[in-house]
C-alpha cells in the first residue's frame, strides 16, 4: 500500500512538473510589437513581473497589458492584426500563435478585463476566423473579418468616470462580429452597436450610439514606418524596466 501511494504521488508530481513546463513554454512567445504609444504602458508577465513598455517593445503570450488613464497603445501582432488599447484598460494575450505556412497552428485568444480597445483583423482572422476569441466578463466576441470597438465597464467602476450602465458595449466599423454568452448570442454588422450587462442577459442591438469614445492621438493614423522614424527607429531596450 505504501509503495502504491508513493507511485501515485510520483506520477502526480511528474504531471504537475510537465504541466508547469508546458505553461511556461506557451507563455513568453512573442505575439507582437508596440507600434504607437501616448503614455505609460505596462506588461505584467506570466511569472508576475511587471515591465514598462515603450515603442518597439515586444509583447508576449501570457502578458497582461495595462494602460494608464491617459494612455493609448497600438499593438501590431505578428499576423499584421492590430489592437489599440484605450486608457485605463486591462487586456490579456492569453494565446497567440501564427505561422504563415502552418494554418493549423493558429490561435488567438484574448481577454478584455476592463476598459476598451479597437481590433483590426489580420491574416489569422481572415483564414481561421473561428480561432479568434475576445473574452470579456459579460460575453465572448468572435469575428467574421472585422474592425470593431469593444468597451467593458466593470460594475465597480465609479459613476463619475463611467456614466454608462456597466457591461460590454460593442461597435462594428467593418465586417461582422458574433457576441455570445450563456444567455444568448447576437450578430452585429458594420454601423451597429450592441450591449450586454453580464453573462445572465443576452447581447442586444442598440438603436443609437451609446457614447462609445475612441479618440487616439492623430499620430496613430500614421504608417508604422513614419512612426518608427519619428521615434528614432531604435528599440528602447533600456526603457523595458522589470518591476519585481
Amino acid at each position: 500500500m505504501a509503495l502504491l501511494k508513493k507511485h501515485t504521488a510520483t506520477k502526480a508530481l511528474l504531471w504537475l512538473v510537465l504541466t508547469c513546463l508546458g505553461a511556461h513554454a506557451w507563455a513568453g512567445q512573442v505575439a507582437g510589437t508596440v507600434m504607437q504609444l501616448s503614455g505609460p504602458l505596462m506588461a505584467r508577465k506570466a511569472d508576475g513581473k511587471v515591465k514598462i513598455l515603450a515603442i518597439k517593445s515586444e509583447v508576449e503570450q501570457g502578458d497582461t497589458l495595462l494602460t494608464e488613464k491617459e494612455t493609448y497603445a497600438l499593438i501590431k501582432l505578428i499576423d499584421n492584426s492590430e489592437i489599440t488599447l484605450k486608457p485605463s484598460t486591462s487586456f490579456v494575450i492569453e494565446q497567440f500563435s501564427y505561422t504563415a505556412e502552418q494554418p493549423d497552428g493558429d490561435h488567438a485568444i484574448f481577454s478584455l478585463l476592463k476598459g476598451g480597445l479597437r481590433s483590426v483583423t489580420g491574416l489569422l482572422g481572415k483564414r481561421n476566423k473561428e480561432r479568434f476569441e475576445m473574452k470579456t466578463p459579460a460575453a465572448t466576441i468572435g469575428i467574421r473579418g472585422t474592425i470593431f470597438i469593444a468597451e467593458y465597464i466593470a460594475p465597480s467602476t465609479p459613476a463619475s468616470s463611467a456614466p454608462k450602465v456597466p457591461g460590454l458595449y460593442v461597435q462594428v466599423l467593418d465586417g461582422l462580429i458574433h457576441v455570445t454568452n450563456p444567455a444568448g448570442s447576437q450578430n452585429f454588422a458594420a454601423g451597429q452597436f450592441g450591449f450586454t450587462p453580464n453573462f445572465k442577459q443576452p447581447p442586444v442591438l442598440l438603436p443609437v450610439d451609446p457614447g462609445i469614445k475612441f479618440t487616439p492621438p492623430p499620430v496613430f493614423s500614421a504608417s508604422p514606418s513614419s512612426s518608427g522614424s519619428a521615434a528614432g527607429g531604435s528599440k528602447p531596450a533600456a526603457i523595458d524596466c522589470v518591476v519585481r
